[in-house]
Protein backbone atom coordinates (compact mmCIF):
# COMPACT_ATOMS: atom_id res chain seq x y z
CA UNK A 1 0.00 0.00 0.00
CA UNK A 2 1.18 3.33 -0.84
CA UNK A 3 1.35 6.35 1.45
CA UNK A 4 -2.10 8.25 -0.15
CA UNK A 5 -3.79 4.99 0.49
CA UNK A 6 -2.84 5.28 4.23
CA UNK A 7 -3.45 9.01 4.64
CA UNK A 8 -7.45 7.99 2.86
CA UNK A 9 -8.02 5.02 5.41
CA UNK A 10 -6.58 7.20 8.66
CA UNK A 11 -8.97 10.54 7.29
CA UNK A 12 -12.01 8.06 7.02
CA UNK A 13 -11.56 6.45 10.31
CA UNK A 14 -11.13 9.88 12.21
CA UNK A 15 -14.25 11.35 10.32
CA UNK A 16 -16.00 8.48 11.09
CA UNK A 17 -14.73 7.55 14.93
CA UNK A 18 -14.07 11.23 15.56
CA UNK A 19 -18.37 11.53 15.45
CA UNK A 20 -18.74 8.90 17.67
CA UNK A 21 -16.50 9.97 20.06
CA UNK A 22 -18.14 13.83 19.79
CA UNK A 23 -20.97 12.22 21.38
CA UNK A 24 -19.36 11.47 24.98
CA UNK A 25 -17.50 15.24 24.17
CA UNK A 26 -14.52 14.04 23.50
CA UNK A 27 -13.26 16.38 20.36
CA UNK A 28 -13.40 14.36 17.49
CA UNK A 29 -9.48 14.89 16.32
CA UNK A 30 -8.67 11.99 19.23
CA UNK A 31 -10.04 9.47 16.72
CA UNK A 32 -6.30 10.13 15.18
CA UNK A 33 -4.98 8.74 18.38
CA UNK A 34 -7.48 5.89 18.58
CA UNK A 35 -6.29 5.17 15.18
CA UNK A 36 -2.69 5.46 16.05
CA UNK A 37 -3.63 3.45 19.12
CA UNK A 38 -4.34 0.45 16.86
CA UNK A 39 -1.61 0.65 14.90
CA UNK A 40 0.36 0.02 18.15
CA UNK A 41 -1.10 -2.90 18.93
CA UNK A 42 -0.91 -4.78 15.13
CA UNK A 43 0.33 -2.41 12.68
CA UNK A 44 0.02 -3.41 8.91
CA UNK A 45 1.26 -0.17 7.52
CA UNK A 46 4.31 0.26 9.90
CA UNK A 47 6.67 0.30 6.39
CA UNK A 48 4.76 3.75 5.84
CA UNK A 49 4.35 5.13 9.53
CA UNK A 50 7.92 4.57 10.38
CA UNK A 51 8.84 6.21 6.73
CA UNK A 52 10.40 10.14 7.00
CA UNK A 53 8.03 11.44 4.68
CA UNK A 54 5.03 10.64 7.79
CA UNK A 55 7.19 11.11 10.29
CA UNK A 56 7.97 15.03 8.97
CA UNK A 57 4.56 15.15 8.15
CA UNK A 58 3.61 14.22 11.51
CA UNK A 59 6.30 16.63 12.96
CA UNK A 60 4.34 19.31 10.87
CA UNK A 61 1.35 18.68 12.41
CA UNK A 62 3.10 19.57 16.05
CA UNK A 63 4.57 22.42 14.93
CA UNK A 64 1.44 23.68 13.46
CA UNK A 65 -0.03 23.17 16.82
CA UNK A 66 2.02 25.37 18.61
CA UNK A 67 1.99 27.90 16.09
CA UNK A 68 -1.63 28.19 16.81
CA UNK A 69 -0.64 28.24 20.33
CA UNK A 70 1.09 30.93 19.78
CA UNK A 71 -1.13 32.97 17.71
CA UNK A 72 -3.75 32.54 20.55
CA UNK A 73 -2.16 33.82 23.37
CA UNK A 74 -2.94 37.18 24.97
CA UNK A 75 0.36 38.62 25.79
CA UNK A 76 -1.58 41.44 27.63
CA UNK A 77 -3.76 39.02 29.73
CA UNK A 78 -0.34 36.96 30.43
CA UNK A 79 1.48 39.23 31.71
CA UNK A 80 -1.12 40.16 34.26
CA UNK A 81 -0.89 36.69 35.15
CA UNK A 82 2.93 36.08 34.91
CA UNK A 83 3.11 35.30 38.79
CA UNK A 84 0.87 33.03 38.80
CA UNK A 85 1.84 31.33 35.90
CA UNK A 86 5.26 31.48 37.01
CA UNK A 87 4.20 30.13 40.57
CA UNK A 88 2.42 27.34 38.26
CA UNK A 89 5.04 26.33 36.79
CA UNK A 90 7.66 26.52 39.39
CA UNK A 91 5.42 24.72 41.99
CA UNK A 92 4.72 21.56 40.16
CA UNK A 93 8.13 21.21 38.36
CA UNK A 94 9.26 21.31 41.81
CA UNK A 95 7.16 18.58 43.37
CA UNK A 96 7.55 16.54 40.46
CA UNK A 97 11.16 16.98 40.54
CA UNK A 98 11.12 16.32 44.03
CA UNK A 99 9.23 13.12 43.82
CA UNK A 100 10.72 11.73 41.12
CA UNK A 101 13.71 11.86 42.04
CA UNK A 102 13.11 9.77 45.00
CA UNK A 103 11.62 7.21 43.09
CA UNK A 104 14.63 7.02 40.63
CA UNK A 105 17.38 6.91 43.26
CA UNK A 106 15.50 4.91 45.86
CA UNK A 107 13.88 1.79 43.52
CA UNK A 108 16.28 2.18 40.37
CA UNK A 109 19.11 2.68 42.91
CA UNK A 110 20.72 5.88 40.63
CA UNK A 111 22.99 8.40 42.04
CA UNK A 112 21.41 11.79 43.46
CA UNK A 113 22.43 13.84 40.47
CA UNK A 114 20.54 11.51 37.93
CA UNK A 115 17.62 11.17 39.75
CA UNK A 116 17.21 14.88 40.03
CA UNK A 117 18.08 15.00 36.52
CA UNK A 118 15.56 12.57 35.02
CA UNK A 119 12.76 13.86 36.64
CA UNK A 120 13.04 17.21 35.66
CA UNK A 121 13.58 16.79 32.42
CA UNK A 122 9.67 14.92 32.16
CA UNK A 123 8.41 16.62 34.43
CA UNK A 124 7.29 19.51 31.66
CA UNK A 125 4.24 19.69 29.22
CA UNK A 126 3.32 18.25 26.00
CA UNK A 127 0.48 21.38 25.74
CA UNK A 128 0.33 20.70 22.46
CA UNK A 129 -1.86 17.68 23.07
CA UNK A 130 -4.73 19.90 24.85
CA UNK A 131 -4.74 22.59 22.10
CA UNK A 132 -7.71 20.83 20.20
CA UNK A 133 -9.98 20.43 23.51
CA UNK A 134 -9.21 24.18 24.96
CA UNK A 135 -10.49 25.59 21.19
CA UNK A 136 -13.17 22.93 21.25
CA UNK A 137 -14.69 24.05 24.15
CA UNK A 138 -13.58 28.17 23.75
CA UNK A 139 -11.40 27.99 26.76
CA UNK A 140 -7.96 29.53 25.04
CA UNK A 141 -8.44 33.10 26.31
CA UNK A 142 -9.97 32.41 29.56
CA UNK A 143 -8.19 32.25 32.87
CA UNK A 144 -7.63 28.63 32.59
CA UNK A 145 -6.98 28.41 29.05
CA UNK A 146 -3.95 30.84 29.08
CA UNK A 147 -2.56 29.61 32.63
CA UNK A 148 -2.04 26.09 30.78
CA UNK A 149 -0.65 27.67 27.67
CA UNK A 150 1.80 29.81 29.66
CA UNK A 151 3.28 27.44 32.02
CA UNK A 152 3.40 25.03 28.97
CA UNK A 153 5.45 27.79 27.07
CA UNK A 154 7.67 28.59 30.27
CA UNK A 155 8.48 25.29 31.15
CA UNK A 156 9.44 24.49 27.46
CA UNK A 157 12.21 27.25 28.44
CA UNK A 158 13.30 24.93 31.21
CA UNK A 159 13.08 22.10 29.28
CA UNK A 160 15.44 23.41 26.49
CA UNK A 161 17.76 24.61 29.44
CA UNK A 162 17.11 21.27 30.35
CA UNK A 163 18.69 19.71 27.21
CA UNK A 164 21.50 22.30 26.63
CA UNK A 165 22.90 20.95 30.26
CA UNK A 166 22.36 17.10 29.55
CA UNK A 167 24.73 17.48 26.97
CA UNK A 168 27.02 19.81 27.98
CA UNK A 169 27.70 17.11 30.78
CA UNK A 170 27.34 14.21 29.08
CA UNK A 171 28.61 15.23 25.41
CA UNK A 172 26.07 12.57 23.85
CA UNK A 173 26.52 11.00 20.62
CA UNK A 174 23.47 10.93 19.17
CA UNK A 175 23.61 14.70 18.60
CA UNK A 176 27.15 15.08 17.16
CA UNK A 177 26.20 18.45 15.04
CA UNK A 178 24.42 19.58 18.14
CA UNK A 179 27.00 23.08 18.68
CA UNK A 180 26.42 24.90 21.99
CA UNK A 181 28.02 28.27 19.80
CA UNK A 182 25.22 27.77 17.10
CA UNK A 183 22.54 27.12 19.75
CA UNK A 184 22.45 30.49 21.18
CA UNK A 185 22.76 32.31 18.50
CA UNK A 186 19.69 30.70 16.74
CA UNK A 187 17.99 31.00 20.18
CA UNK A 188 19.19 34.97 20.03
CA UNK A 189 17.68 35.36 16.62
CA UNK A 190 14.90 33.46 17.03
CA UNK A 191 13.93 36.29 20.69
CA UNK A 192 15.30 39.22 18.33
CA UNK A 193 13.14 38.36 15.61
CA UNK A 194 10.16 37.93 18.43
CA UNK A 195 10.83 41.39 19.86
CA UNK A 196 11.23 42.83 16.70
CA UNK A 197 7.71 41.78 15.03
CA UNK A 198 6.23 42.97 18.53
CA UNK A 199 7.84 46.17 18.32
CA UNK A 200 6.46 46.65 14.21
CA UNK A 201 2.95 47.11 15.48
CA UNK A 202 2.47 50.26 14.17
CA UNK A 203 4.18 48.94 10.89
CA UNK A 204 2.27 45.79 10.59
CA UNK A 205 -1.11 48.16 10.07
CA UNK A 206 0.11 48.08 6.00
CA UNK A 207 -1.09 44.16 6.16
CA UNK A 208 -4.79 45.38 6.76
CA UNK A 209 -5.23 46.44 2.76
CA UNK A 210 -3.71 42.89 1.30
CA UNK A 211 -5.55 40.64 0.27
CA UNK A 212 -5.77 37.19 2.42
CA UNK A 213 -4.53 34.87 0.18
CA UNK A 214 -1.03 36.95 0.10
CA UNK A 215 -1.45 37.29 3.87
CA UNK A 216 -1.15 34.07 4.57
CA UNK A 217 1.66 32.81 2.50
CA UNK A 218 3.59 35.82 5.00
CA UNK A 219 2.26 33.96 7.56
CA UNK A 220 3.40 30.31 6.48
CA UNK A 221 6.99 32.34 5.42
CA UNK A 222 7.53 33.81 8.81
CA UNK A 223 6.48 29.86 10.82
CA UNK A 224 9.09 28.10 8.39
CA UNK A 225 11.28 31.11 9.14
CA UNK A 226 11.68 30.35 12.71
CA UNK A 227 10.95 26.64 12.46
CA UNK A 228 14.44 26.66 10.01
CA UNK A 229 16.44 29.28 12.55
CA UNK A 230 15.36 27.07 15.30
CA UNK A 231 16.10 23.88 13.94
CA UNK A 232 19.55 25.13 14.39
CA UNK A 233 19.03 25.05 18.22
CA UNK A 234 17.33 21.95 18.72
CA UNK A 235 14.28 24.15 19.53
CA UNK A 236 11.47 23.76 16.73
CA UNK A 237 8.65 23.37 19.21
CA UNK A 238 9.92 26.73 20.87
CA UNK A 239 10.55 28.66 17.30
CA UNK A 240 6.58 27.40 16.10
CA UNK A 241 5.63 29.09 19.68
CA UNK A 242 7.53 32.36 19.39
CA UNK A 243 6.65 32.56 15.44
CA UNK A 244 2.56 32.66 16.90
CA UNK A 245 3.27 35.17 19.19
CA UNK A 246 4.82 37.58 17.04
CA UNK A 247 2.50 37.36 14.64
CA UNK A 248 -0.38 37.87 16.46
CA UNK A 249 1.35 40.64 17.82
CA UNK A 250 2.46 42.02 14.42
CA UNK A 251 -0.63 41.42 12.39
CA UNK A 252 -3.45 43.81 12.36
CA UNK A 253 -6.54 42.78 14.48
CA UNK A 254 -9.04 43.17 12.04
CA UNK A 255 -7.07 40.55 9.99
CA UNK A 256 -6.50 38.13 12.62
CA UNK A 257 -9.91 36.30 12.53
CA UNK A 258 -9.85 35.77 8.92
CA UNK A 259 -5.95 34.28 8.92
CA UNK A 260 -6.64 32.58 11.85
CA UNK A 261 -9.38 30.70 10.74
CA UNK A 262 -7.38 29.70 7.26
CA UNK A 263 -4.24 28.62 9.80
CA UNK A 264 -6.38 26.28 11.97
CA UNK A 265 -8.22 24.47 8.68
CA UNK A 266 -5.35 24.14 7.39
CA UNK A 267 -3.92 22.82 10.95
CA UNK A 268 -6.68 20.72 12.22
CA UNK A 269 -7.95 19.79 8.39
CA UNK A 270 -4.74 17.91 7.86
CA UNK A 271 -1.50 17.90 9.80
CA UNK A 272 -3.18 17.98 13.21
CA UNK A 273 -4.71 14.44 12.55
CA UNK A 274 -1.31 13.17 11.72
CA UNK A 275 0.64 14.40 14.45
CA UNK A 276 -2.10 12.36 17.09
CA UNK A 277 -1.65 9.24 14.72
CA UNK A 278 1.81 9.23 14.95
CA UNK A 279 1.62 9.65 18.76
CA UNK A 280 -0.51 7.08 19.02
CA UNK A 281 1.37 4.67 16.98
CA UNK A 282 4.34 5.38 18.77
CA UNK A 283 3.30 3.62 22.20
CA UNK A 284 5.25 0.66 22.87
CA UNK A 285 2.66 -1.76 24.38
CA UNK A 286 5.90 -4.19 25.86
CA UNK A 287 6.60 -1.41 27.70
CA UNK A 288 2.91 -1.49 29.25
CA UNK A 289 2.75 -5.33 29.95
CA UNK A 290 6.40 -5.25 31.42
CA UNK A 291 6.34 -3.13 33.55
CA UNK A 292 2.77 -2.29 34.82
CA UNK A 293 3.53 -1.77 38.87
CA UNK A 294 6.36 1.24 38.19
CA UNK A 295 4.42 2.62 35.32
CA UNK A 296 1.68 2.56 37.67
CA UNK A 297 3.77 4.09 40.57
CA UNK A 298 5.13 6.64 38.44
CA UNK A 299 2.02 8.02 36.72
CA UNK A 300 0.35 8.14 40.71
CA UNK A 301 3.50 10.09 41.91
CA UNK A 302 3.67 12.77 38.92
CA UNK A 303 -0.28 13.29 39.14
CA UNK A 304 -0.01 13.66 42.44
CA UNK A 305 2.79 16.16 41.91
CA UNK A 306 0.81 18.40 39.40
CA UNK A 307 -2.46 18.07 41.57
CA UNK A 308 -1.29 19.10 44.94
CA UNK A 309 1.08 21.82 43.06
CA UNK A 310 -1.62 23.32 40.92
CA UNK A 311 -3.90 23.52 44.38
CA UNK A 312 -1.48 25.16 46.74
CA UNK A 313 -0.73 27.99 44.16
CA UNK A 314 -4.19 28.45 42.37
CA UNK A 315 -6.90 27.51 45.04
CA UNK A 316 -7.40 30.80 46.20
CA UNK A 317 -7.05 32.58 42.70
CA UNK A 318 -9.18 30.33 40.51
CA UNK A 319 -10.86 27.54 43.21
CA UNK A 320 -10.75 23.90 43.36
CA UNK A 321 -12.37 22.57 40.65
CA UNK A 322 -10.23 25.05 38.16
CA UNK A 323 -7.13 24.14 39.65
CA UNK A 324 -7.72 20.25 39.95
CA UNK A 325 -8.78 20.78 35.86
CA UNK A 326 -5.07 22.81 35.80
CA UNK A 327 -3.42 19.93 37.50
CA UNK A 328 -4.81 17.36 35.36
CA UNK A 329 -4.05 19.38 31.94
CA UNK A 330 -0.55 19.94 33.05
CA UNK A 331 0.07 15.96 33.76
CA UNK A 332 -0.47 15.58 29.64
CA UNK A 333 3.08 14.54 27.99
CA UNK A 334 4.96 14.91 24.64
CA UNK A 335 7.32 16.82 24.05
CA UNK A 336 11.38 17.21 23.92
CA UNK A 337 11.42 15.71 26.97
CA UNK A 338 11.52 12.28 25.59
CA UNK A 339 14.65 13.51 23.45
CA UNK A 340 16.38 13.79 26.56
CA UNK A 341 15.76 10.99 28.73
CA UNK A 342 17.41 8.87 24.96
CA UNK A 343 20.43 10.91 25.23
CA UNK A 344 20.81 9.98 28.90
CA UNK A 345 20.07 6.30 27.79
CA UNK A 346 22.21 6.25 24.90
CA UNK A 347 24.86 7.83 26.82
CA UNK A 348 24.69 5.27 29.73
CA UNK A 349 23.50 7.46 32.86
CA UNK A 350 20.25 5.55 32.92
CA UNK A 351 19.50 1.93 32.01
CA UNK A 352 16.31 0.71 29.72
CA UNK A 353 14.30 -0.10 32.73
CA UNK A 354 13.57 3.30 34.17
CA UNK A 355 13.85 4.26 30.29
CA UNK A 356 11.14 2.31 29.61
CA UNK A 357 9.03 3.11 32.62
CA UNK A 358 9.18 6.91 31.69
CA UNK A 359 8.23 6.21 28.55
CA UNK A 360 5.43 3.95 28.83
CA UNK A 361 4.09 6.46 31.72
CA UNK A 362 4.65 9.14 28.96
CA UNK A 363 2.03 7.39 26.61
CA UNK A 364 -0.30 6.55 29.14
CA UNK A 365 -0.32 10.57 30.41
CA UNK A 366 -0.68 11.39 26.62
CA UNK A 367 -3.92 8.78 25.91
CA UNK A 368 -5.79 9.24 29.03
CA UNK A 369 -5.45 12.63 30.09
CA UNK A 370 -7.12 14.50 26.77
CA UNK A 371 -10.05 12.11 27.62
CA UNK A 372 -10.16 12.80 31.43
CA UNK A 373 -9.27 16.94 30.87
CA UNK A 374 -12.54 17.07 28.58
CA UNK A 375 -15.00 14.99 30.58
CA UNK A 376 -13.98 17.33 34.19
CA UNK A 377 -14.35 19.52 31.57
CA UNK A 378 -18.13 19.00 30.55
CA UNK A 379 -19.36 18.79 33.99
CA UNK A 380 -16.75 21.48 35.51
CA UNK A 381 -17.43 24.59 33.34
CA UNK A 382 -19.19 26.33 30.51
CA UNK A 383 -18.47 26.37 26.91
CA UNK A 384 -17.33 29.99 27.88
CA UNK A 385 -16.34 31.73 30.83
Amino acid sequence: MNIFLFLAIAFLFTFIVGELIEKIKVPWIFAALIFGFLLAIKNPFSQITNSSTFTFLANLGMYFLLFIIGFEIDLTKMEKKSGFIIGITGMTILLETIFGSLIVHFIFNYDWFVSLLVPLSFSTVGEAILVPILDEFGIVNTSLGQTIIGAGTLDDMIELATLILVVVLVGSTVHTHFKIGMTLVSLFVLFALTIGLTKLKKEGKQFSFINIETLFLFVIFTLFLFLGIGMYAESAPLAALLAGISLRTFIPDERLKYIESEVKTMCYGFFAPLFFLWVGSSINIKYLVMYPTLVLLVVIVSSLAKLIGSLIIGFKKIGVKQSILLGVGLSVRFSTSIIIIKILLDSGLIGSNLYSVIVASSIFFTFVVPITFSNLLVRWTKKKE
